[in-house]
Order: C-alpha cells, then sequence, then structure tokens
C-alpha cells in the first residue's frame, strides 16, 4: 500500500517551477514533464541538501538526463516512474538526510552507508515498501526515531558506526519481518528490547554501545538466529541459559561486559555450527570447558582477561579449523608436564595464526615440543608468566612468526643462532628475563624487523655490527644488560628508528656523529655507560627527539648550544657527567621542556631563562 503524498513545501514547489523550465526549455530530449514529478523532487532536495562531493558521483542529477538514469537510482520496472533503489554507499558525500527521503514511496532498498552524512535521521515512516536501510559509517547524530518501525517491510537494518543516543526502539519488534539488525558502535544506552523476538532476525550486532541489564531470555525464542554480537557494552548477568539451545549459532561476542559465573560444562557440545566465540574481558571463572573442543567448526576462541584457573584444555586440538586461540590474562597453570599436552595437541590445527597464552600462571620450561606449532603460526605471546628455563631453539621452525613475546618470565641461557631462522619476525620481545650471553650475529637476518627489546637480561659481549641490516627497525632497547664496547656506529644508521635505548650497560666511546642520521628518533637513552668526548652537534638534527637522557656517562665540554634547536623536547638529563662552561642559555627557549636535569657537572652562570 502507498501512503498519501505530503504536502509539497516552498522549497519544493521552487525546485518544481525550475524542473518545468528545464523540461520544457532547457532539454532537447523530453518535452513532457515524468509522471510522478514527487520522486524527482524528493530527489533533488536530497541532491541540494549534499555540500560536498568529490568523486562527482551526482554529476548527472540534471534535467537533461531522466532521473531513472541518474547514478544511484533504479527505477520499478512495472512503475517505470517510481524509485525502488537509491544506493550512492561510499562516496565520501558530505551533508544531511532530508526528509524528502520518506515521499520516495515506492523505494525498497536506500543505501547510503560509507559517506560523510551528519545531523539526525529523518522520518522514514511512509516507506512501507522498504526493505533494505544501510546508513552505517557516517556520523549521523541523535535518537533512531520510533517512527522507523512503520517501515513494516523492512527486513535488514545498518545503522552502525554513527554517534547515535538513546535506547533503541522498544517497539522494534513490530518490524517482523526483520532479519539483521546491526547498530554496532552507535553510543547506545538502555536494555535490549525482549521485543526482538517478534522479529525473523538471524543476525543481531550491537556491539559497542552502552547497554546495559541482563540478556533478555525472550532472544531464545529466534530459532534462526545465528549471529549474536554483543561484545563491549555493559550487560550483566550469566551467561545465558537460553544460548545452549541455539544450535544454529555461527558467532557469538560477548565479550566486555560484566558477565560472571562459570561456563556451561556442555558449551562446545550444543554449536555444532560455531565458527567464532567471543567471551573476553568479562569476569567468568572456573575452568575452561573442555567440551569447547567439540565444537569443531572453531576458528576464533578468545577468553581473555577473566578469572579462569585450571589448565588449558587438551581437547582444543581436535579444532582443525582453529586460526585464533586468546586466553591471555587469566590463571592458567601449567605445574607439570601432562598440563603442557594442550601445546602437543596443538600442532594438529594446521590453521593456528594466533597463539596468546600471555599474563597466566604458566611454570616450567617451555616444552621442546612448541617447534611442532604449524609453521604457519604468525604470532606466539608467552609473556607475563613464570616460565623458567632455556628458550627451546625447536621455536627456530615456526618460520612464520611475525611476532615472538616472551619477556617478563625467568628465562636464562643463551639465545642460540636459531633466532635468525625467524625472518619473518617484526616483532622480538625478550626483555626482563636472565639471558646471558651474546646477542647472536644471525639476529642480523631479521631485516623485517621493527621491534627489537632485549631489555633487563644479562647480555654481555658487544653489540654485533650485523644489526645495520635492520634498516625497518624503530624500537631498540638493550638497556640493563652487560654490554661492552664502544657505541657502534653502524647502529647510529638506522633511519626508521624511533626509540633507542641502551642504558645501563658498559658501553664506552664517543657518541658517533651518525647520530644526526636518525631524524625520526623520539627517545634516546644511554644513561649510565662509560661514554665519553663532546655531545656532536649533528644530534641537533633530530628534531623529532622528544626525551633525551645521557646522565650517569664521562661526558664533557661544553653543553652545544644547537640542543636549543630541538624544539620538541621535553626531558633532558645530562646531570652525573663532566660538562663545564656556561649554563646553555639556549635550553631555557624550549617551550615543551617539562623537565631538566643538569646536576653534578662543571656547570657555571645563571639557570637558563625560562
Amino acid at each position: 500500500m502507498c501512503c498519501a503524498k505530503q504536502p509539497v513545501k516552498s522549497s519544493m514547489l521552487l525546485l518544481l517551477v525550475w524542473l518545468l523550465l528545464s523540461y520544457f526549455f532547457g532539454n532537447i530530449h523530453c518535452s513532457t514533464v515524468p509522471k510522478n514529478s514527487t520522486d524527482m523532487l524528493s530527489l533533488l532536495d536530497f541532491k541540494q541538501a549534499i555540500t560536498n562531493d568529490p568523486g562527482k558521483v551526482l554529476s548527472n542529477w540534471t534535467a537533461s538526463t531522466p532521473y531513472c538514469q541518474w547514478a544511484g537510482v533504479k527505477c520499478s520496472r512495472t512503475h517505470t516512474d517510481r524509485v525502488v533503489v537509491l544506493d550512492l554507499a561510499g562516496h565520501s558525500l558530505t551533508g544531511t538526510l532530508t526528509a524528502s527521503l520518506g515521499n520516495l514511496t515506492f523505494l525498497r532498498i536506500l543505501n547510503l552507508s560509507v559517506n560523510h552524512f551528519s545531523g539526525h535521521l529523518p522520518h522514514l515512516n511512509h516507506l512501507h515498501q522498504l526493505e533494505v536501510l544501510n546508513l552505517s559509517s557516517n556520523s549521523l547524530q541523535g535518537v533512531i526515531p520510533d517512527t522507523l518501525t512503520n517501515c513494516s517491510n523492512l527486513r535488514k537494518l545498518f545503522l552502525a558506526y554513527n554517534f547515535l543516543e538513546g535506547e533503541i526502539p522498544l517497539n522494534v519488534g513490530l518490524l517482523s519481518k526483520l532479519s539483521t539488525l546491526q547498530l554496532t558502535n552507535t553510543n547506545l544506552t538502555g536494555a535490549i528490547p525482549p521485543s526482538l523476538n517478534n522479529t525473523l532476525l538471524e543476525k543481531i550486532g550491537l556491539a559497542n554501545n552502552r547497554l546495559t541489564g541482563s540478556i533478555p531470555s525472550e532472544l531464545g525464542y529466534l530459532s534462526n538466529l545465528s549471529v549474536l554480537l554483543l561484545g563491549g557494552n555493559m550487560l550483566s548477568g550469566v551467561f545465558p541459559a537460553f544460548l545452549l539451545n541455539m544450535s544454529t549459532l555461527i558467532g557469538l561476542d560477548l565479550g566486555g561486559n560484566l558477565l560472571h559465573g562459570e561456563l556451561p560444562s556442555n558449551i562446545g557440545s550444543v554449536f555444532p555450527s560455531l565458527r567464532i566465540l567471543l567471551l573476553g574481558i568479562n569476569k567468568f571463572e572456573g575452568q575452561i570447558p573442555a567440551s569447547i573442543g567439540n565444537a569443531s567448526n572453531l576458528e576464533v576462541i578468545a577468553l581473555s582477561s577473566n578469572n579462569f584457573t585450571g589448565q588449558v584444555p587438551s581437547s582444543f586440538g581436535n579444532l582443525l579449523q582453529l586460526n585464533k586461540l586468546i586466553l591471555e590474562d587469566n590463571m592458567l597453570e601449567a605445574p607439570d608436564t601432562k598440563s603442557w599436552e594442550f601445546l602437543y595437541a596443538l600442532r594438529n590445527c594446521n590453521h593456528l595464526n594466533v597463539l596468546s597464552l600471555a599474563g597466566n600462571r604458566l611454570t616450567g620450561a617451555i616444552p621442546d615440543y612448541i617447534g611442532k606449532l604449524p609453521t604457519g603460526l604468525a604470532k606466539l605471546y608467552l609473556d607475563d608468566n613464570h616460565l623458567s628455563g632455556l628458550v627451546p631453539s625447536s621455536i627456530g621452525n615456526l618460520t612464520g612468526l611475525i611476532c615472538l613475546d616472551l619477556d617478563n618470565n625467568k628465562l636464562t641461557g643463551t639465545i642460540g643462532e636459531w633466532i635468525g631462522m625467524l625472518k619473518k619476525l617484526q616483532y622480538l620481545d625478550l626483555s626482563e628475563n636472565s639471558l646471558n650471553g651474546p646477542i647472536p650475529s644471525s639476529i642480523g637476518n631479521l631485516t623485517r624487523l621493527g621491534v627489537l627489546d632485549l631489555g633487563h637480561n644479562e647480555f654481555t659481549g658487544t653489540i654485533p655490527t650485523s644489526l645495520a641490516y635492520l634498516q625497518q627497525l624503530t624500537d631498540l632497547n638493550f638497556s640493563y644488560n652487560k654490554l661492552e664496547g664502544n657505541l657502534p656506529s653502524v647502529v647510529f644508521s638506522i633511519p626508521t628508528l624511533n626509540t633507542f635505548v641502551l642504558s645501563y650497560n658498559k658501553l664506552e666511546g664517543p657518541m658517533p656523529s651518525e647520530v644526526g642520521h636518525l631524524t625520526q628518533l623520539t627517545e634516546l637513552l644511554l644513561s649510565s655507560n662509560k661514554i665519553f668526548g663532546e655531545i656532536p652537534d649533528t644530534l641537533s638534527q633530530c628534531q623529532e627527539l622528544n626525551i633525551l637522557e645521557l646522565d650517569k656517562n664521562c661526558l664533557t665540554g661544553s653543553i652545544p648550544v644547537s640542543l636549543g634547536n630541538l624544539k620538541s623536547l621535553s626531558v633532558l638529563n645530562l646531570s652525573h657527567n663532566n660538562f663545564s662552561g656556561l649554563n646553555p642559555s639556549a635550553i631555557g627557549d624550549i617551550k615543551t621542556l617539562t623537565r631538566l636535569d643538569l646536576s653534578y657537572n662543571r656547570l657555571q652562570g645563571e639557570i637558563p631563562f625560562g
């Protein structure tokens, strides 16, 4: 049924006059006005509210082109003058949504997603034939109008990634044909309306809002529900029992809420089609149910940041499609050899890409069979545990690794040449352990490395010159070790360095003039070494420098006036050296400086003004 036309506003009358003139005098192809001028008039009113069209997608929205041929517009085959589709997604259009869109009463699809529309959602309650409304990824504000529920044929509603507010309309259940509801990242508040059970919903996306209360049991009546995304809210209660009857679920996200209690022991046995299970950042406790290993289609498991105890179930090795297993920040243990069997079982998961066990209570040595994990494993996180003993050389078999993080454990022994086998590594963190011996020269094989952190260990010997091959390195930290020898000038020639930390070692020699090549450097920390000589003037070329700490060394000469050119500097510590001469007044001109320490030198003169 089609609603009666609304009274035409004065602005629309003016447009109609312009339209009539265009068709009578400006268009040599058409000499008659379309049977239905309301649709064209509504589109022109919508165009007038668009303030920026960078791709000129609306360039053919003119009287010289029939409006059914305008970009993004499709008309009905049976009612040839009525618009049924308006699709202008992804054109970076800027403007507001005019109420005239509500006059396109034959419209079935309205897709204006991935643009820059702002303002409030207009009332579209006369669009009784509308089936798909997609306004996602814009900058819309205000509440979702209750009148939207008058669009009785609506099947898919996408309003995600906007700046909406208020509650989900309580009578949303009037949209009895609704199969997809996507309101993710829209800042909505209030409770989830129980009336959703009156719909045909198959996919519900309400993640990353500010929804409160419990998950309504009425959702259990949605017999075809396949995707339920409620993560990133403030929902409370225990794991909803009604979900155990929803065997159609493919994706379940309850992460980032206030849910508590234990997970049902049979949780993995009732979801034969489940591919994604996200329950992280809640208050769940107890043991991780071994039955999860029965959900044979699982690809992603995220149970991080809860209070799970006990051991990691070895049944996870049954999940042949498993891609990501994220169990970090719990209280999981591995007190004996048997409790590490899960790691051996995971060798069967050929698609495993991410394994994170960080922030647990794992103890003992890392088993050597860690090297039997799939070679496609890209990210391995075992940091913040209580691991001890040697780092097994078999890790060198995991040639697909991009990230390896073992920091903050009790690991000992040396790092062998096997490290050079991990040629895809971009992130390596072995800090805060008790590793010793030399830094292997094969580390220079890791030419894709961006972050290298070996700080807070007991490494000895010199810094390998092979570091010169790490031309993509942005963060280097060798602090709190026992490294000796001169500062290698090759390290100062890595142009991508952003953070350079060698503090608390036994390094000596002058600071190389090549330091001026580090034009992207923001932090240079060389405290507590045996560096002597003068600060090279080339240091002033590091214009992005934010923190400079050269304290507790043997530097001499005067403090260079050129340091005053470091206009981004916030921390400058040159204390406990042998600087002499006058206090450099230029330092007082650095407006960003918040901390200055020149103590324990032989400086004279006034404190720098400012």
